[in-house]
C-alpha cells in the first residue's frame, strides 16, 4: 500500500515538473523570437541595421542603436496604396511616344545632311512639345521632371529650327537636345526599342550622344563625312 502511495506522489511530482519545465520552454521561446526581431543601427551609418553586436558593413563599427518600430498602421498601408495607384495613373495615362517619334525624325535629316528637313523636324518637334499635356501625369515630381525637360528641350529645338542652311549649328543644339529626350526616356519610358550611341569624335568626346531606333550606328553628327563612326553605348527599354 506504502508502494502505491508513494508512486502516486512520484508521478504527481514528475507531472508538475514537466509542466513548469514546458511553460518554461515557452518563455525562452517567446524572448528569442522577440529578440530576434530587434533591430540594432550603427551609430555612425544609422541605414545599417542587424543584430546587436554586428559589425557595419561600411566602418566596421558594432551595431549598438537599439532601431525603435513603429507598427505598421491601417492609414500607412492606405498612404502607400494610395502612392502605388497614382504612379501606375501616371504611367499609363501619359507617354512620350510623339516626342521620341519627332525626335527621330530631326535625328535621320541630319544623318543625311539636310539641314532643311532638320530645320522642318524642329518646327515639328517643337510643336509637339507644346501639345503634350503634363497635368495628366498626376505624381507632382514627374510632373515637374517633366516641364523642367520640356523647357531646356524646346529652346533647343526652336533653335535648329530657326538655323536652316547651318548644319553645324544645328548639330551642336541637336546634342544639347539628346540630353533631354535620354531624360525623357529614362523617366517615362516608351513603347518603341531604343538604343543610346556615342561618337567620341564629335566636340572632342564631350557631348557626341544621341538616340536611335536601329542598332547600326548612323552619326547624325558628321552625315556622310564619317556615317558610321560611334558605338552603341546601351539599349534604352
Amino acid at each position: 500500500m506504502k508502494n502505491i502511495i508513494l508512486s502516486i506522489i512520484l508521478l504527481a511530482l514528475a507531472s508538475v515538473s514537466c509542466n513548469q519545465k514546458n511553460k518554461a520552454l515557452e518563455t525562452d521561446s517567446s524572448v528569442a523570437v522577440k529578440t530576434t526581431a530587434e533591430l540594432y543601427s550603427c551609430p555612425m551609418h544609422p541605414e545599417i541595421t542587424g543584430k546587436k553586436g554586428a559589425e557595419c558593413s561600411e566602418c566596421g563599427m558594432e551595431l549598438t542603436e537599439k532601431v525603435v518600430q513603429m507598427p505598421k498602421t491601417e492609414k500607412d498601408d492606405a498612404s502607400a496604396t494610395a502612392i502605388k495607384t497614382e504612379n501606375a495613373v501616371a504611367a499609363t495615362s501619359f507617354t512620350i511616344n510623339e516626342i521620341v517619334s519627332s525626335y527621330l525624325t530631326l535625328k535621320n535629316a541630319l544623318v543625311k545632311d539636310d539641314s532643311n528637313g532638320a530645320a522642318k523636324a524642329g518646327n515639328t518637334l517643337y510643336a509637339t512639345f507644346e501639345k503634350v499635356n503634363s497635368n495628366t501625369i498626376l505624381n507632382a515630381k514627374l510632373k515637374n521632371k517633366y516641364n523642367e525637360i520640356a523647357v531646356n528641350a524646346k529652346k533647343h529645338v526652336k533653335d535648329i529650327g530657326e538655323n536652316a542652311g547651318k548644319i553645324a549649328r544645328q548639330r551642336e543644339y541637336f546634342a544639347l537636345l539628346s540630353k533631354e529626350v535620354h531624360d525623357l526616356i529614362k523617366t517615362f519610358g516608351t513603347d518603341q526599342k531604343l538604343y543610346q550611341d556615342y561618337c567620341p569624335m564629335y566636340n572632342q568626346g564631350k557631348d557626341g550622344y544621341w538616340i536611335s531606333e536601329t542598332k547600326d550606328v548612323k552619326n547624325p553628327y558628321y552625315g556622310s563625312e564619317m556615317l558610321s563612326c560611334g558605338r552603341m553605348v546601351q539599349a534604352l527599354l
